[in-house]
């Protein structure tokens, strides 16, 4: 069986928590997100950064502990503010550290734990539990669409210095599989009583679809830069937890902010 299919089935019993949700839901995204800044720091260790890993998952822990019903920006703000004031003491203290590696580690504090928890916030809203689907309809199925129309129709790179295998072909086709994803889950859910036009379940679908490529190639620069094929090899097929959420990192943002200040829940 191909790989890929294994770590899908592999990952498959997470699904149930997109099922159940609530503290459920937020533990297991904690846990993935301790996971993926473990990933993220390990990675980029590689070309010598040394960022700070205990003040990256002290935030981590912290934040979750303390994570409301909705992203609270103040309080994101006010603990990254302590976060990076104590990275940036540390070089002063030993200065076999720079300030490269305080950069890096506030960076990760964000890239991953902060990115993820969108996914709860998502839920969190009123039918949240329905459109946290839209995330991962949106990246998986695109990721999906885009792969076979890569392999059988792909001829023009997209970003080859980033990406070699990526296609424009195979990007058109993720795009498209994104937004007749979420336009089809879109009318299921307006049919179970979910009062929002058809057209922007397709919106979402087309902006979520431009932002979990660009999510996928951020990962890959990242991963090109450091020198590594794989975040970890955790995931059969797929890599690590950042390998296989990338995408998802980037999604969960947008589907967060256009109900928020487009749809207005």
């Amino acid at each position: 069986m191909n790989n890929r299919y294994i770590g899908a089935l592999i990952l498959s019993p997470l699904l149930v928590f997109l099922f159940i949700g609530g503290i459920y839901l937020k533990y297991l995204v904690f846990i993935l997100s301790l996971m993926g800044l473990y990933e993220f720091y390990k990675v980029i260790k590689e070309k010598e950064i040394n960022s700070f890993s205990i003040i990256g998952y002290i935030f981590c822990i912290i934040y979750y502990i303390y994570m409301g019903e909705n992203i609270n920006t103040e309080f994101i703000f006010y603990i990254i503010v302590l976060a990076t004031i104590i990275s940036l003491i540390i070089p002063v203290i030993d200065v076999k550290y720079n300030f490269i590696d305080s950069a890096a580690t506030i960076l990760g504090c964000i890239y991953v734990p902060v990115f993820f928890s969108f996914i709860v916030a998502v839920n969190n809203k009123m039918n949240g539990n329905y459109f946290v689907w839209l995330i991962f309809i949106a990246s998986w199925v695109g990721d999906t669409s885009a792969y076979y129309t890569g392999k059988y129709f792909g001829n023009n790179k997209l970003c080859p210095k980033v990406s070699p295998k990526k296609t424009i072909e195979g990007s058109i086709g993720g795009l498209l599989g994104s937004a007749i994803g979420c336009g089809i889950f879109g009318f299921f859910i307006i049919n179970k009583g979910v009062n929002i036009l058809l057209i922007h379940f397709i919106i979402l679908g087309v902006l979520s679809g431009i932002l979990s490529q660009l999510g996928d190639l951020v990962a890959s620069s990242i991963k090109r830069y450091a020198g590594v094929k794989d975040y970890s090899n955790l995931i059969p097929g797929h890599g690590g937890i950042l390998d296989r959420f990338d995408s998802i990192l980037f999604s969960t943002v947008a589907v967060y902010y256009y109900l928020n200040f487009i749809i207005g829940i």
